[in-house]
Parts: structure tokens; sequence; C-alpha cells
């Protein structure tokens, strides 16, 4: 039973030895995502999108907001003069209206939310498949992501690859954005024009 026991644990030490051996052989490399999605192109492009959405759905609330303000300071002025009644009356109405500019408010920022999630969710997405594409290209067994997900604890910094990715996304997507403009230009469309 003994010589049994030995031989297997002989024979496990063997294959053991004969793995790690085969698993120096093993390309890996990291990105940071988070650095990746930082210094993309195409991801500064999406955030400026709705960071100008924002200011103009914003601006409609903003003057919305300034009238309901207007009227509310001068609620307070017309309260004494015109009576209980009239304020109270006055005073839900003014109440009622600032619960809707809040819940419009809070609509306009779901609703940007969810538009920026949408094309950041298809641009992450895409992004997986050049590192899918850019990993089976370049011969890697691993690459592994980095950043605000942390799956990788420690790596050397020469496994970082996020450079090259980086650099190869802003390429396809400059690439692409004068594919685009030239398409405007067959059509006699000015770019602000372009849906």
């Amino acid at each position: 039973m003994k010589k049994t026991l030995t031989a297997l644990a002989i024979m496990f030490t063997f294959i053991a030895c004969e793995k790690t051996v085969e698993n120096k052989d093993f390309k890996t490399a990291y990105i940071d995502t988070s650095k990746m999605m930082e210094e993309s192109i195409e991801s500064k492009d999406i955030e400026a999108k709705y960071k100008d959405k924002a200011k103009v759905m914003g601006g409609q609330l903003d003057a919305e907001v300034a009238r309901w303000k207007s009227e509310a300071a001068s609620y307070q002025k017309d309260a004494q003069a015109n009576g209980q009644a009239w304020a109270q009356q006055k005073g839900a109405e003014l109440q009622k209206r600032e619960q809707q500019l809040n819940y419009a408010q809070e609509g306009m920022l779901r609703q940007l939310q969810q538009e920026s999630g949408v094309e950041m969710d298809s641009l992450v997405k895409t992004y997986k498949k050049v590192i899918k594409d850019y990993g089976k290209e370049k011969g890697f067994d691993y690459i592994y992501g980095t950043g605000e997900a942390n799956s990788v604890l420690y790596a050397k910094e020469h496994y970082d690859i996020t450079k090259e990715i980086v650099k190869m996304v802003n390429d396809k997507y400059k690439t692409s954005d004068k594919k685009d403009d030239k398409k405007d230009e067959k059509l006699d469309v000015k770019p602000d024009e372009k849906k």
C-alpha cells in the first residue's frame, strides 16, 4: 500500500512538474481597462456628446426653474396682500410645479444615463472583440483586465499592452471617422447635418 501511494505521489509530482514547464510557455498580458476608456478617442467623443446634450436639455430646464423661482419670490411678497386662501392655493401650485421640475430633472438624467449607457456598452463589446482578435493575432494565451473591476492583483509592467490597444482602437476610430466624412462629402452633407 505504501509503495502504491509513493508511486502515485511520484507520478503526480512528475505531472505537476510537466504542467509547470508547459505553463512557462504561456503568453500573457493585461490591459488597464479604466485607462483604456479614459484615453480612447471614441469614449471621449461619446462623453462629450452627452455633456453637450445635458447642457442643451439642462438649459431648457433652467429656464423653467428660473420662472418658478421668480414666481416663488413674488408669491412671498403678494401672500399677505392677497389673503390666506390665495396664499394657500398659490403655494400648492408652486409646490406642485417644483415637484414637476424635480421629476423632469430626474427624467432627463435617467434618459441621458440610459442613452449613454447603451453607447458605452456597445463600445465595450467592440473593444472586447478588438482585444480578442489582438490576442489571437499576437498569440496570447491570456489577456487580463485591470482597472475598476480588478481581475489582476499584480503583474509586471512589461505585460501591460494598454497603450498598444488604445492606439489600435483610436487609429481604427479615426479611420472610420474619415470614412464617415468622405461619405458626407459625397452626399454633400455638412458634418453638423449628420444624424
